[in-house]
């Protein structure tokens, strides 16, 4: 596992930066910065209270290690049976293995255990960090290095460029921040998707590691 100079990262500072960045969502909420602290506070207040058990993932996780990242939801892996114990958490949308959900105004992205993988992250790439004054779990570099790279083959399949663009350079920022074992990563991601995507995922991990030193 990863270490790093440990950072506390308020919660709704980063959201409330984020709506700031986005016009149309400055035009359609104008959350005041209270009105979100307290949201997310009264969040996971509920999620301690219940005893649901979640990891931090996400713009947020990912910001523990890097920075210039933002993000204008709080992402969660958590299971079906933790989530169906917060009626407070209004799902919105539920596949398989993703739920969108709202708290309070707050947007929750919701990755679930049913699927091995997000599960595997919860149990073995986890640590703990601070958020907003508290201590939560909050996924690893190696932990969000295999989310990301799960994400992508389906992401470049639906052309999606924005995200395709985000996570690569999520990617970038990781490698760059830290000395991680690519190979074994993608070892660990190899059973859960296609064995084709595995050597476009390696390709992508070159290309994205060797930006910083194009133009060296």
């Amino acid at each position: 596992m990863s270490e790093s100079r440990q950072r506390s990262i308020d919660i709704a500072t980063v959201l409330r930066d984020a709506r700031l960045g986005d016009l149309r969502l400055l035009a359609e909420d104008r959350a005041p910065y209270g009105d979100l602290a307290a949201s997310t506070r009264r969040l996971f207040d509920l999620l301690e209270a219940r005893k649901a058990g979640f990891v931090v993932v996400g713009g947020l996780a990912v910001l523990q290690y890097v920075s210039g990242r933002n993000t204008r939801d709080i992402d969660l892996i958590m299971a079906v049976a933790d989530l169906d114990r917060l009626p407070e958490v209004v799902v919105e949308a539920q596949q398989p293995d993703f739920a969108r959900a709202t708290f309070e105004g707050v947007q929750v992205d919701l990755l679930l255990t049913t699927n091995r993988l997000f599960e595997a992250v919860r149990r073995d790439y986890t640590t703990v960090r601070t958020f907003s004054g508290r201590s939560l779990p909050c996924a690893t570099p190696e932990g969000l290095m295999l989310l990301k790279l799960f994400a992508l083959p389906s992401l470049y399949r639906q052309g999606d460029v924005a995200r395709i663009a985000l996570y690569e350079n999520d990617l970038r920022m990781l490698l760059d921040a830290f000395a991680l074992d690519t190979d074994q990563i993608l070892a660990v991601l190899a059973p859960h998707v296609l064995a084709s995507d595995i050597e476009q995922l390696r390709q992508i991990l070159t290309d994205v590691a060797s930006r910083p030193r194009a133009f060296e």
